[in-house]
């Protein structure tokens, strides 16, 4: 207990301090003002403290350093976001926090907390909610292989991040139906719809490439990315634990 009070009150510092920093140094190139700087303050220390009491960030690997520095500064957008899911989930009698998920993973997991649509996991910065039961391992594997890419998004995208996937949902939308209007009326609207905003995001072709799930059963078969766009990360691991051949002697 006391290591993990020494821990939250310590990143709560460094959060703070290092959005200062870089909020100070946006308002020498595009003078966002004392206001912004004064927020990111804010939200660089509450992760800090929520991250560090919740033992999030692993450290003993370069992963969670550069986590903890993305979230605390180009990833202010999204953590803020993380933030507001973590209020979500303190309002609920229980939110389903899974600390075998959270714990030194460089983010954290609510079987319930923000979950707009029931049965769908759901990223917000650095934290994924509505994942529900993960005793089955493909819900454990949702987290790890899916959602967690997700997460890395938002950190290397950063304020991009949010643009980039609400744009293309908007525009994708839109020509999901110019699309089905004028060629696909033969499928449903709403599965066309659901294919040109969401799945053929190239965030969520990443993601479901990822997770070893292209294409997934819901797209419309022959229409956008017809093969995945990266390795499976079981296959990477896999790859990983693979023993080196007999050294030549």
């Amino acid at each position: 207990m006391r290591a993990t009070l020494i821990e939250s009150l310590g990143l709560g510092a460094i959060g703070a301090a290092i959005a200062t920093g870089f909020a100070g140094a946006a308002d020498q190139v595009i003078q966002v003002g004392p206001e912004f700087v004064f927020a990111a303050a804010l939200v660089g220390g509450a992760n800090g403290l929520v991250a560090g009491w919740r033992r999030t960030y692993a450290w003993r690997c370069s992963d969670g350093v550069i986590a903890f520095v993305l979230d605390s500064s180009w990833a202010l957008l999204t953590t803020s976001a993380g933030l507001f899911a973590n209020g979500v989930a303190a309002l609920q009698r229980d939110p389903g926090y899974l600390a075998e998920l959270s714990e030194r993973q460089n983010h954290q997991v609510f079987r319930r907390g923000f979950m707009p649509r029931s049965g769908y996991a759901i990223t917000l910065g650095n934290v994924i909610g509505g994942v529900g039961d993960t005793n089955s391992v493909r819900r454990r594997k949702l987290v790890t292989d899916h959602e967690a890419v997700h997460v890395w998004q938002a950190r290397w995208f950063g304020p991009a991040y949010v643009g980039l996937y609400a744009g293309w949902t908007l525009v994708g939308a839109a020509a999901g139906v110019v699309w089905w209007l004028l060629r696909r009326r033969s499928v449903p609207l709403i599965q066309v719809v659901e294919t040109t905003a969401y799945y053929l995001n190239p965030f969520e072709w990443w993601a479901y490439s990822r997770h070893g799930h292209w294409p997934p059963s819901g797209k419309v078969a022959d229409m956008g990315w017809r093969r995945p766009c990266c390795r499976p990360l079981a296959e990477v691991r896999g790859s990983r634990l693979e023993p080196a051949g007999p050294v030549a002697r």
